[in-house]
């Protein structure tokens, strides 16, 4: 069961439930993949809902691995998820909320 007060959450990404959590390690990475100077810019690109394919692949590739898991983008871009691209784009949102203290529950 996930620990959404670590920043962990759940998803079911490539038919199997998975545990995604963004590290200090996870977040650095993507600080580099969007080019953003600090966490607060990482947060800023985030809030602005306009996410293309490849970050959400970035997002959820990130997260699997802050939890362990031995994948690339690629990987994740290949995996399927039931609901089509507002699956990956509620997956993502979810990741976001819970990291950055913006998830109500």
């Amino acid at each position: 069961m996930p620990n959404r007060h670590r920043g962990e959450i759940e998803a079911e990404i490539g038919g199997a439930r998975r545990r995604l959590v963004l590290t200090l390690g996870a977040l650095a990475e993507l600080e580099a993949a969007f080019g953003a100077d600090d966490l607060v810019a990482l947060a800023e690109r985030f809030t602005t809902g306009r996410l293309k394919a490849r970050d959400l692949t970035r997002i959820i590739a990130a997260g699997l691995r802050g939890a362990g898991e031995a994948m690339s983008d690629d990987d994740v871009a290949a995996m399927e998820v039931a609901g089509g691209a507002s699956a990956y784009v509620a997956i993502a949102a979810e990741l976001i909320a819970v990291t950055f203290g913006t998830d109500e529950t």
